[in-house]
């Protein structure tokens, strides 16, 4: 079972999750999408995906909800690597465009999301999925409150 990985005070977002990437047990949600955090820098942060059949929706296709967790995820921990030891962030909004099918043939995918706005209690950023040759699948933003913790 996936190990609860809670975020010390005295830790930045950005120093956390460089400890996330090296001692990797990820959360539920994580197993779940069969997906990983695997770089993150200021103000960005990637994760790989790997869909299968199991995300499939009725047409046979992975569900539209796949790619939307893996921006807000890659959204979100890009928005944490800016933020002070001590502080939180939620989605307020999330925008997501579908480009093209996500499907069995697709293989590893990459998700790289990047702030765009830094403000004192509002943070945007933006992210693309794409395969590993850089096709893209999906792009999207999102919009995120920042509040101590």
């Amino acid at each position: 079972m996936a190990q609860d990985h809670k975020k010390p005070a005295v830790q930045s977002g950005l120093d956390y999750l460089k400890h996330l990437i090296a001692d990797w047990r990820g959360s539920a949600m994580a197993e779940t999408m069969n997906m990983r955090l695997i770089a993150v820098d200021d103000g960005t942060a990637t994760f790989e995906a790997h869909p299968t059949s199991r995300y499939f929706n009725p047409q046979m296709r992975v569900h539209g909800g796949y790619a939307a967790t893996l921006i807000d995820s890659a959204l979100g921990c890009a928005v944490q690597t800016k933020l002070a030891a001590g502080t939180g962030y939620g989605t307020i909004e999330l925008k997501v465009n579908y480009v093209r099918k996500i499907d069995g043939s697709t293989g590893r995918l990459l998700c790289t999301g990047s702030v765009i706005h830094a403000g004192r209690t509002l943070f945007t950023a933006d992210a693309r999925v794409t395969d590993e040759k850089g096709k893209i699948y999906a792009h999207g933003s999102g919009t995120f409150m920042v509040y101590p913790t």
